[in-house]
């Protein structure tokens, strides 16, 4: 396993003692406290760690969605102070307009942005080409399988061109096999686009084919107890090696991130 990181210089997003806590009629809850994260241009980043640590909450602060009880999250140096298309958030469930076909679903946001109608014709072919989805245009959301529905949310969110591309464990509604065939078209995007993402997953071996950096929340309060290199998905590209999961080092690898998460988990500690 590499060695922990130093922050990036030249960051996307930079958070600095982050905290945040959920207030309800049933009272008050720590939910994440210390973060202290910068994310450079063209990083893919994994976020592992227990059910109920934050996770979730993260990506919502850096979608904009909500803020920070204390502390900074910025992109580009700018306060996150709202959603907008800068972020682009690809849920766990599809969020497609029912009544739009695919290709007015990927444009839906070029045109509220008032892009001329050429343009959004090339950029939506443009993406359609890129998640496999040429020939589908004229769908509507019923008519596809819940992989292609997916495929169409990620186009929808790329057309955009958004600085920072939020993932809320987009597969976790999948069979294995679409969940595996969207990993291998995500890595490949990625390859070709040098998207800047951070991604939510509870999938250990996703986290490793996927990301170039992995961070692990502990238990709530949730802050970074690891933040490392991982460069097993620059192999898989670079050498075409679907096997990688099967040598010593990713193996080892795997079992450390399980045994930092299990320490975290009050289920493993009883």
């Amino acid at each position: 396993m590499a060695e922990d990181l130093k922050k990036p210089e030249g960051s996307v997003v930079s958070l600095k003692d982050l905290y945040f806590r959920y207030s309800s009629e049933k009272g008050n809850s720590d939910v994440l406290q210390d973060i202290n994260l910068s994310i450079g241009e063209g990083e893919f980043i994994c976020v592992l760690g227990p059910s109920g640590c934050g996770k979730s909450t993260l990506l919502k602060i850096l979608a904009g969605f909500i803020k920070p009880s204390s502390g900074e999250a910025l992109m580009e140096g700018q306060a996150i102070d709202g959603p907008d298309y800068h972020k682009g958030v690809v849920f766990q469930n599809p969020v497609l307009y029912p009544w739009l076909n695919v290709e007015d679903n990927i444009g839906f946001g070029l045109k509220m942005r008032k892009f001329p109608k050429s343009e959004i014709e090339a950029l939506t072919k443009k993406h359609l080409e890129l998640v496999g989805l040429t020939g589908y245009e004229k769908y509507k959301p019923y008519e596809l399988s819940g992989g292609m529905k997916q495929r169409v949310s990620l186009a929808r969110t790329l057309v955009n061109k958004p600085g920072l591309v939020l993932m809320d464990e987009p597969f976790g509604a999948l069979d294995a096999f679409t969940r595996s065939n969207m990993q291998k078209l995500i890595r490949t995007i990625w390859s070709k686009t040098s998207n800047t993402v951070l991604m939510i997953t509870h999938d250990v071996d996703e986290a490793l084919e996927l990301a170039t950096r992995i961070i692990i929340l502990s238990h709530r309060p949730g802050t970074i107890i690891k933040d490392f290199n991982t460069s097993y998905t620059y192999d898989i590209i670079e050498n075409n090696n679907e096997n990688i999961r099967y040598s010593e080092q990713y193996i080892n690898d795997r079992e450390e991130i399980l045994r930092i998460i299990n320490s975290q988990n009050d289920f493993f500690n009883i």
